[in-house]
């Protein structure tokens, strides 16, 4: 979670607070990257992080001589920050920590602080492989029992006494007590706004692009509301991030729009402790190929914290480009929404330039509380916004499908209904104009903004009712959205016939010529489809 403590540091900075974040440490994590990725944010941030590491010698049962290279205290130090070392037995021991907590109040910059000591019992609760001898000179060095030995014996042992009544009448009562148990067990850890927030509209140029509207969005939302803040890689100006969505903004908000250190996990991270914070933090991951590195502190802290604590929530939103036909080659073309949708409590949205998209992304950032993962496809950027003769179906019952609508178009009573979201949308509008005049089918298209929660009372609601329902998805298809669509149908009764077209489980590849053949194409769908007639 150190992360996490970077983004809660810089929030005690913006808020010119005195306060500073202590984040304690084991020396078995000082194998780990994003230690180091936090380390350095806030340095280059100067912001009022003391790490605090307990230096016990060894991790889990390995002895830190074989999982650590160089000096412990050269790391702060590399990055920069002022380095402490001290020892939990040394009798000035609370004086000097004093001493350390004030320096790093008064310069209001991070530090970073080693307190040797000796781990009395195991990592967990078996796994201590440790000598009896070495374990019996751990008990005699502990500070609290050498200050016991300077107590007289008929204290030291009333004490004692007292602390093994204690614990054991605690123990009694645990065991008298009943187990927990839940009222209902939940289905999600959502739960709907009560009633629409007051919200400013940014007003969105006529004929503007996708790239403009978010760009007007964001500019919307750091002007009406100081929460927000705008965080990710090269997004300074003149440059404006790599496909130019932030251009202007670093300028005009200055010391709110933050370019970072190419630091995937640990800006993902720092942007929860913000979001903890009460900040409204919006990242932008530079490709959507490098969400991999943001994936752990978003399945095992931001999706939690609002499940496991009733009064916290994480309002963050993560921006990316995603898809192909780019040439850009395996690690920079890939859309992994298949991946995202499956951690439970993230909120995925994808919409396309058929969608209201600057009221998608001020929804997920003023009125979603929960961590949103907002899909934007490369070859959308530059597609003029148009909601053409779309309209939204019913929201129904779903979760957050009045923020994040699903759209639909074309024939009421279809032979055949595509059904396809994001950069996929324009070639499935291709796919049909040409099954409707080539081959005289009538076609309807289902466009959902919003993939996870699946909507599936309206949505699939709506699906159990045609014939044919054809699902086509840039990612890999394989346990990917088309087949948690198909499970959704098949277990509401769907009788009619169902196919799925997606990428197939391999690189995709740089060549434009190449990447055609594995990324599905106008064709290639309509081949597929008059297969099923």
């Amino acid at each position: 979670m150190l992360g996490i403590g970077a983004g809660l540091a810089l929030a005690r900075k913006l808020h010119n607070s005195d306060g500073i974040v202590a984040a304690i440490i084991g020396d078995g994590t000082l194998g780990q990257g994003l230690v180091y990725e936090a380390m350095n944010l806030a340095s280059v941030w100067n912001a009022p992080l003391l790490v605090v590491v307990e230096n016990n010698g060894i991790a889990q049962t390995t002895v830190s001589s074989h999982t650590l290279g160089g000096d412990i205290e050269a790391r702060g130090a590399a990055f920069g920050l002022p380095t402490w070392r001290v020892a939990d037995d040394d009798p000035e021991f609370l004086a000097k920590v004093d001493g350390v907590v004030n320096t790093v109040r008064g310069r209001r910059g991070p530090g970073f602080l080693v307190i040797d000591t000796r781990r009395m019992g195991p990592h967990s609760k078996g796994d201590d492989l440790r000598d009896p001898e070495e374990l019996e000179q751990i008990r005699n060095r502990d500070p609290l029992a050498a200050l016991g030995r300077l107590l007289p014996a008929d204290v030291r042992n009333a004490i004692e006494s007292n602390n093994r009544q204690f614990v054991e009448a605690v123990r009694q009562a645990a065991d008298a007590s009943p187990e927990a148990c839940l009222r209902e067990t939940p289905a999600h850890i959502f739960e709907q706004p009560a009633q629409p927030e007051p919200m400013s509209v940014p007003e969105i140029p006529a004929g503007s692009n996708v790239r403009q509207a978010i760009n007007s969005t964001l500019r919307h939302l750091l002007d009406s509301d100081k929460r927000v803040l705008v965080i990710g890689e090269d997004l300074h100006d003149p440059y404006g991030g790599a496909f130019k969505v932030t251009q202007g903004l670093s300028t005009d908000f200055p010391g709110r729009v933050i370019s970072t250190p190419i630091s995937e996990a640990g800006i993902t991270g720092a942007a929860i402790g913000l979001a903890l914070d009460g900040y409204l933090p919006i990242v932008e991951i530079m490709f959507a190929d490098f969400l991999t590195l943001c994936m752990d502190q978003l399945l095992n802290h931001a999706v939690k914290f609002p499940g496991m604590f009733p009064d916290v929530s994480v309002p963050l939103v993560i921006r990316t480009p995603c898809g192909g036909r780019r040439g850009y080659g395996p690690t920079h073309s890939q859309s992994p929404e298949h991946l995202f949708t499956a951690v439970p409590g993230l909120t995925v949205a994808y919409p396309s330039h058929r969608h209201d998209v600057s009221g998608l992304l001020a929804n997920a950032v003023q009125r979603w509380h929960y961590p949103v993962l907002f899909l934007e496809h490369k070859l959308l950027y530059g597609e003029k916004l148009d909601p053409a003769d779309y309209t939204a179906l019913d929201s129904a019952d779903d979760v957050a499908t009045e923020l994040f609508p699903t759209l639909r178009r074309g024939a009421d009573d279809p032979d055949v209904t595509l059904v396809a979201y994001g950069g996929m949308l324009p070639i499935a509008e291709a796919v049909a104009r040409r099954l409707e005049t080539e081959e005289e089918l009538a076609v309807e298209i289902v466009a959902p903004a919003l993939l996870s929660p699946l909507p599936r009372d309206s949505m699939i609601g709506h699906l159990l009712e045609r014939q044919t329902v054809v699902v086509v998805e840039e990612s890999h298809h394989d346990f990917g959205v088309s087949a948690e669509i198909a499970a959704a149908l098949l277990e509401s009764g769907f009788s009619g016939q169902l196919l799925r077209i997606g990428t197939p489980p391999v690189p995709i590849a740089s060549a434009r010529s190449l990447e055609r053949s594995i990324i599905p194409d106008e064709q290639s769908i309509i081949d597929q489809i008059l297969d099923l007639f």
